[in-house]
């Protein structure tokens, strides 16, 4: 398989070079480079079945590279040394990345779990998702669901809540459907939090867009707009109202 490294550091270059000659015989790096416009011209030409891209380069940034090549064809490992936006964008989109400075083992494992299973099917819907939260607003607009037999794409609007079961997720949409994934509904906390949906509870992840009302008795609980009755924790009331007051008045 051939491989194009675009970064603007000939350091990481050279190192993430050397990480695939030691690990990966079969992957061969054709071309570094280090700008949006060079890169475009070699994947053009070379045609690479994976690229490891840099976010932020001299003349734009990794994502202006994506838009310019369509359909993307090839299997996509970001590298950043940034934890902003982009990469929640990019964790969402169930996209590869690894962080700066380049760690042999997290590349190593990046490289398996691209080489394994994705499909360019599959490629060109987690791009779709990256392209659509790269757009407008710092608010993630689509998420990738990784059921056990498939990937959705989901929007983030659709979601009325998330249940916590064991290490497992199920997510409840707007159309009646139920979706489970095997993540942790911490990592979707984390994830969402800047998209509307809130912790109300140690098992509940719920979009503030379809909250009815909130009820002060009995320990406190919201009403859903579908009727469903969500328990609020004591220690994430102060928290819940406050995202309720803020939605109000946004």
């Amino acid at each position: 398989m051939k491989a194009v490294i675009v970064d603007d550091e000939a350091s990481v270059r050279n190192t993430i070079k050397t990480i695939l000659n030691k690990n990966f015989p079969g992957i061969d790096v054709v071309a570094m480079p280090g700008s949006v416009a060079e890169a475009y011209e070699q994947l053009v030409m070379l045609k690479p079945g994976l690229l490891f891209l840099d976010i932020e380069l001299p003349d734009g940034n990794g994502f202006d590279l994506i838009k310019m090549i369509s359909p993307v064809t090839f299997k996509v490992i970001f590298v950043t040394g940034h934890q902003e936006y982009a990469l929640s964008a990019i964790k969402v989109s169930a996209l590869d990345y690894i962080m700066k400075p380049v760690d042999a083992d997290e590349l190593r494992m990046a490289v398996e779990k691209a080489l394994s299973v994705i499909s360019n099917e599959e490629m060109q819907i987690k791009m779709q998702a990256l392209s659509e939260n790269m757009q407008g607003k710092k608010t993630l607009k689509r998420i990738i669901l990784h059921t056990a037999d498939h990937l959705q794409l989901v929007s983030v609007s659709d979601i009325i809540r998330a249940e916590a079961d064991s290490n497992y997720t199920s997510f409840f949409l707007s159309d009646g459907k139920k979706i489970m994934v095997s993540r942790t509904i911490k990592e979707f906390d984390t994830l969402l939090s800047s998209s509307g949906m809130i912790r109300v509870h140690q098992s509940h992840l719920i979009n503030v867009n379809h909250i009815d009302r909130f009820v002060k008795k009995d320990g406190g609980w919201v009403m859903l707009k579908n009727g469903t009755k969500i328990p609020v924790s004591p220690n994430l009331k102060k928290q819940v109202l406050k995202a309720l007051t803020e939605h109000l008045y946004d």
